[in-house]
């Protein structure tokens, strides 16, 4: 948990470097692809944004955040021009796959096997 500051200003990240993502996401990789962000993490001195993006519609989720690391410079600077008149200095940026949703999703899964054997 972060201070109030930190949490403002992550909040923030993560609304518009989720517009970057839906308005530059079609360049960087397949239209099919959903690419969602799930939670910024702020540095105490808020020059890093840890930024974690979902990832779903793909077989190949690391292909996919290779891609989005190899422009990672592209959407920084999307993300700048949005944020620029709102924080002092601009954040780095760094991006990593949430898996959560899939763990939970294979969780409900085996415990929908269970459930299934019980009744059986």
């Amino acid at each position: 948990m972060g201070s109030r500051r930190q949490m403002q200003v992550a909040e923030m990240i993560k609304r518009h470097f989720s517009i970057v993502l839906q308005q530059e996401g079609h360049y960087i990789y397949d239209t099919d692809v959903l690419v969602s962000v799930t939670n910024v993490v702020m540095s105490p001195d808020l020059g890093l944004a840890k930024i974690y993006v979902s990832i779903f519609n793909t077989e190949n989720k690391t292909a996919v955040m290779q891609l989005i690391n190899e422009s990672k410079h592209r959407l920084k600077n999307q993300l700048t021009q949005r944020v620029r008149k709102h924080v002092r200095r601009i954040p780095d940026i760094d991006i990593y796959i949430d898996d959560t949703l899939d763990e939970m999703y294979k969780l409900n899964q085996l415990f929908d096997g269970i459930n299934t054997d019980e009744n059986n």
